[in-house]
């Protein structure tokens, strides 16, 4: 009895498998039994270009332009720079030569001996000065003792 149960139910999970493989198509629609056939659309003409204008002339004739205005920009700062530093040159030159001028030793007079130098006494008092004072306090000699 139970082996009978047994061969069942393996022969029953057989079957299983078995429908399990096979795939269940579903059937088409209604609307597919025919093919249906779209109409084709209608060609359309070839476009013809209109006449455009590119801007690369334009914009290249524009930074020729520029180019021209930033070259002769840099031309006229370096000529100034060059007159900035000839003109530095030569007023350092200048300078040299007037100090060049100074330095040329001259003949000191010779002191007269026959009537010598005496300083004389000023009139004015003495100073009285106010700092350092050297005497000290009472109170520093309250701390020292």
């Amino acid at each position: 009895m139970k082996e009978q149960q047994l061969l069942k139910k393996i022969q029953q999970e057989m079957i299983d498998e078995q429908k399990h493989r096979i795939p269940i198509a579903q059937g088409l629609p209604l609307t597919t039994d025919e093919p249906q056939v779209l109409p084709k659309p209608q060609v359309k003409e070839n476009t013809k270009p209109l006449n455009f204008k590119l801007h690369t002339e334009s914009r290249s004739a524009e930074r020729a332009k520029f180019d021209h205005l930033m070259e002769a920009k840099i031309y006229y700062l370096m000529q100034q720079r060059l007159e900035e530093e000839r003109l530095w040159k030569i007023k350092e030159e200048e300078e040299i030569k007037r100090l060049r001028k100074q330095m040329i030793p001259y003949a000191q007079l010779m002191p007269f001996f026959d009537r010598p130098f005496v300083p004389k006494k000023s009139s004015k008092s003495l100073t009285i000065p106010k700092e350092p004072k050297f005497h000290s306090y009472p109170h520093h000699i309250k701390c020292l003792s």
